[in-house]
């Protein structure tokens, strides 16, 4: 038995080597035939290729490493070439070549001669595995886009365009089936067009817009347009702006005035040391500005459809106590200590008088709101918003429809205002424009219905 185990034991000894052998054969094989792909990242990924635009190749391979890298655009017809780049295999079993290869590389559809159409953003990896035929493992990554460097077209229809400073106006055009968003841009202002009647099928579109009321001589109205692919165009069209001189209003601040403001707002808005004159140009400058971004922000998810008819109400039996764009200078012990601008028409009658919505539309605003204190915003469709501010009380609610005339609340004098009256402010997409235009049925008439019963009659055709 003894004899057999020492038999035994010599005979594994001496096939050892043998196995041994066998084992790094296999490890050897496993190793330069791996067959584990080369990986390959691409970005960014665009649906569209319609200018110049800068992509990021991130490859990598922690094997074998990294052999070739390809990279092409192909369309029909021949392959066009944009990288390659070939790695040197270093040292044993490649250990000190590249594993990872980033580049970055421009697409220029036009310097390409691309056609309009599809094509599609090809990059190859091959790795120096010895796996097919000595070629290496293979990773292929396609990018499909479409190649549009053709900006959409964008026609007026409307011809008249007179439009005051601090002012409204319409337009009226056509635009090609690839447009994906159209407007009107005053300065750095968009006001976003809407399709007529609320049919896209048309290529009709309104666009209400607003001249503010600092607009330079020196400005530029254009139509604007752009499609999927981010191709823009702009045209200019006919127009004529009316230059217009608001008032200057002095305006003298006493104690008591700043007391009453003061004590209108909770205390924890103000820094602590804070002196009353700093309480009241906080309220004036900062709070004034938050609450007309606020009104800006809350004035651009408009109703498609036209909500409102006919000319907007005024209040009853009111008396205009400031109007709008008024340049405000503040007074405070004889000095200078604040400029401000009014953008809104300030009514009053009665204490507590019945407020009415000025047109139809829908309630999207009925609480406090800054420096016009409790307050009510409708939407009227289209783009238009009437607001309502320093009410006494409101007495109606967020998504409830109104009717022209209908009582909305009372006149108070919540937020920052001196005495009980009525701030009625009217927004094109969020801009403040002068209400007393879309009080006059006649400028309602020559300026809007003439222009959107033209294309009635254009689409009756």
């Amino acid at each position: 038995m003894e004899k057999s185990r020492i038999k035994s034991s010599r005979f594994i000894i001496a096939l050892l080597p043998a196995v041994l052998i066998v084992i790094l054969l296999i490890w050897l094989l496993m190793t330069i035939f791996e067959g584990e792909k080369p990986q390959a990242h691409l970005e960014p990924l665009p649906d569209y290729l319609s200018k110049s635009i800068t992509f990021n190749a991130t490859v990598s391979d922690l094997k074998m490493g990294l052999r070739t890298v390809k990279v092409s655009v192909k369309q029909d017809g021949p392959v066009i070439p944009i990288l390659k780049k070939s790695f040197p295999y270093d040292g044993l079993f490649n250990k000190r070549g590249i594993r990872t290869f980033k580049e970055e590389f421009t697409l220029d559809p036009i310097k390409l001669h691309l056609v309009q159409g599809q094509a599609s953003l090809i990059i190859e990896v091959h790795d120096f595995s010895k796996r097919r035929g000595g070629d290496g493992n293979l990773t292929v990554i396609e990018h499909k886009m479409i190649v549009d460097t053709i900006p959409p077209s964008i026609t007026p229809i409307s011809r008249s365009h007179n439009v005051n400073i601090g002012g409204s106006g319409l337009i009226i055009y056509r635009i090609s089936t690839d447009t994906s968003q159209s407007g009107v841009l005053v300065n750095d202002l968009f006001f976003p067009g809407i399709p007529f009647m609320n049919d896209p099928q048309t290529g009709i579109y309104i666009s209400y817009f607003a001249v503010p009321y600092n607009f330079k001589k020196d400005n530029t109205l254009y139509l604007w347009a752009k499609d999927r692919a981010d191709n823009e165009t702009k045209k200019v069209f006919f127009y004529h702006i009316r230059q217009k001189r608001f008032r200057k209003d002095k305006i003298r601040i006493s104690d008591r005035l700043l007391d009453n403001i003061i004590s209108s707002f909770p205390p924890d808005i103000f820094e602590p040391g804070k002196s009353k004159i700093e309480k009241y140009l906080h309220i004036n400058r900062e709070l004034r500005e938050k609450s007309y971004a606020g009104i800006k922000e809350l004035c651009q998810s408009a109703t498609k459809e036209k909500l409102w008819d006919g000319p907007w109400l005024r209040m009853k039996n009111a008396a205009t106590m400031a109007k709008f764009a008024d340049q405000r200078i503040y007074y405070y012990k004889g000095k200078l200590i604040d400029k401000g601008v009014h953008l809104g028409v300030d009514l009053a009658s009665l204490a507590r008088s019945p407020v009415q919505a000025a047109n139809s539309g829908r309630v999207i605003y009925a609480r406090d709101f800054g420096i016009y204190g409790q307050t009510v915003v409708i939407d009227h469709g289209q783009g238009l918003y009437t607001m309502y501010g320093h009410l006494s009380r409101i007495d109606v609610n967020v998504d409830q429809s109104v009717n022209k005339g209908d009582t909305i609340g009372a006149t108070g004098k919540t937020g920052l205002a001196t005495g009980d009256h009525l701030h009625f402010g009217f927004m094109v997409h969020g801009s403040a424009v002068n209400p007393i235009e879309w009080w006059d049925s006649h400028w309602i008439r020559d300026n809007i219905y003439k222009k959107l019963n033209m294309v009635d009659k254009l689409t009756e055709k």
